[in-house]
């Protein structure tokens, strides 16, 4: 998931709903349309929220380099709360 299948569902769902004027036996594609477009709307604001809080989280991130070149890196992740 992420912001590429919010911005997908919503724009299909948009051109769904408000674009498309044909009609198939037993499918009504303008709440086809709706549906995906709350959708898309679900995905970009969870994804948002996701994305955010990661970063709120914060925590230390310490690269030590060795002698022979390699590296070590480090991450202390803050206390639960």
């Amino acid at each position: 998931m992420g912001y590429g299948l919010g911005v997908f569902l919503l724009v299909v769902g948009l051109i769904l709903a408000l674009a498309v004027e044909d009609a198939i036996s037993g499918v009504d594609l303008t709440m086809v349309g709706w549906i995906m477009t709350i959708g898309g709307v679900l995905v970009l604001v969870l994804t948002a929220v996701t994305l955010n809080s990661r970063k709120a989280r914060g925590g230390a991130v310490s690269t030590t380099t060795h002698p022979d070149g390699s590296q070590t890196v480090q991450r202390q992740e803050p206390p639960a709360i």
